[in-house]
């Protein structure tokens, strides 16, 4: 067949037209983003670092496909935008490398698009792949009145039910293609949040004047404080790193819990009921 490098703006949007290819992911390289590339039967994968983070969460997933055998590699945040595939694939240089993208001549430094040339010589790996991890929904308080607290590992997960709540996510605070969407289709009260390492551009932190616009609270998580893509890490370890206009006028400041943040939150609007 004709090899050729395919791009998503996720691991989770790429659709079977990337069976067989070298996969470009907008993605953070999670292991939960790991999976969702890699059922589609792929030749490699490139992802993004996320700035790499607390428990290098922005790149396990590079050991998990290593387990399947997928050559895997992580694009430096810096260097290029998360959510954005195509500006990865023009601008992007490695940061890491999995085993499996090293023996086909993969290496920290090379442009992403050397990297994808190099696995588009290896072989499909359609492998039988284990249960998926992450993709939760975690409430943390619905008994003491509103607004509800609930932690999503993805910010596609909300749904209608969560309009007037506050939202905790592990997903980057990026715009996908660097343009507005319809990720956050929900009326939340506020929302949370990983910086992804804030990148280049500040694309990692794109989102939270569009949720300005909305009258949104947003703010984001230091990478380092909290694992991105996981929820409970950034509801229960998060450190604001950046934040809109709207939680700012509310009290939010950097260096203030994400938890800490979420009690003032609370304590205003039940005051207010």
């Amino acid at each position: 067949m004709d090899v050729r490098i395919c791009t998503a703006p996720s691991s989770a949007t790429a659709t079977g037209e990337c069976r067989g290819q070298v996969l470009i992911s907008g993605s953070y390289g999670g292991e939960y983003n790991a999976w969702h590339a890699a059922k589609w039967g792929l030749r490699g994968v490139v992802l993004n670092d996320a700035g790499v983070g607390k428990n290098e969460a922005g790149i396990q997933g590079l050991a998990f496909l290593d387990g399947i055998g997928l050559p895997a590699a992580a694009a430096d945040a810096w260097t290029c935008h998360i959510g954005d595939a195509e500006h990865m694939l023009a601008h992007g240089t490695v940061s890491r490398v999995n085993r499996a993208a090293s023996r086909l001549g993969c290496i920290p430094g090379q442009s992403v698009r050397h990297c994808a040339q190099r696995m588009c010589s290896g072989p499909v790996i359609d492998a039988a792949l284990p249960p998926l991890k992450g993709g939760k929904r975690h409430v943390i308080s619905n008994n003491e009145g509103k607004p509800e607290v609930t932690c999503l590992d993805a910010a596609p997960m909300l749904e209608p039910a969560d309009a007037g709540s506050i939202v905790v996510t592990g997903s980057h605070a990026a715009l996908f293609r660097g343009k507005p969407d319809n990720v956050i289709n929900v009326d939340v009260r506020a929302i949370f949040f990983s910086d992804a390492g804030v990148g280049l551009d500040n694309a990692g932190i794109a989102r939270l004047p569009t949720l300005d616009e909305r009258g949104i609270v947003a703010a984001t998580a230091a990478v380092d404080s909290a694992a991105i893509g996981d929820s409970l890490s950034i509801y229960h370890d998060g450190v604001i790193s950046f934040l809109n206009s709207t939680a700012a006028a509310l009290g939010g400041r950097p260096g203030m819990s994400i938890q800490g943040f979420i009690r003032i939150l609370l304590t205003r609007w039940r005051k207010a009921g």
